[in-house]
């Protein structure tokens, strides 16, 4: 019998009290978006059990170069034994993922109202994502989704 393998999709979501760059007139934003994605692995321990679906909800904070440098989980700290390595398997997969840079243009027109750029800044962001993670007939199925915004 073959061995079982994960699959992965993913979802946006908005966490709640998330704050979004305020752009002032004539700015223009571009970038945030996502140009790797790793899959997460189901943890092969839970295989057995097949435990009900486990989701993880996660902020991705992403540096000025779209590097993922830190992925926060709010119930973390309450996760019991059994959800620990499915936030370890979410974790893991979300520190290897690359954005393109998050790109804040200020545009301006000249004398003749041509316009262009006056000035450009790379800024940080946070990104909202699900991993669901599902055990249906002792296959492993993991997916996630990602919230569309870009956040400070």
């Amino acid at each position: 019998m073959p061995s079982p393998t994960g699959e992965a999709s993913w979802r946006p979501v908005a966490a709640p009290g998330m704050v979004r760059y305020r752009l002032a007139m004539g700015q223009v934003s571009s970038g945030a978006t996502p140009i790797r994605r790793v899959t997460p692995i189901y943890p092969a321990r839970q295989l057995a059990a097949c435990p009900p679906p486990q989701d993880v909800q996660v902020s991705l904070i992403v540096d000025q170069a779209g590097k993922v440098s830190e992925v926060r989980v709010p119930d973390e700290a309450q996760a019991g034994a059994s959800r620990r390595p499915f936030i370890a398997a979410a974790r893991a997969a979300a520190l290897q993922w690359r954005f393109n840079p998050l790109q804040v243009s200020r545009w301006a027109a000249d004398a003749e109202g041509n316009s262009h750029v006056v000035d450009e800044e790379t800024k940080p962001f946070s990104r909202g994502y699900a991993f669901r993670f599902e055990c249906r007939a002792g296959r492993p199925s993991v997916s996630t989704e990602a919230s569309g915004a870009a956040h400070p």
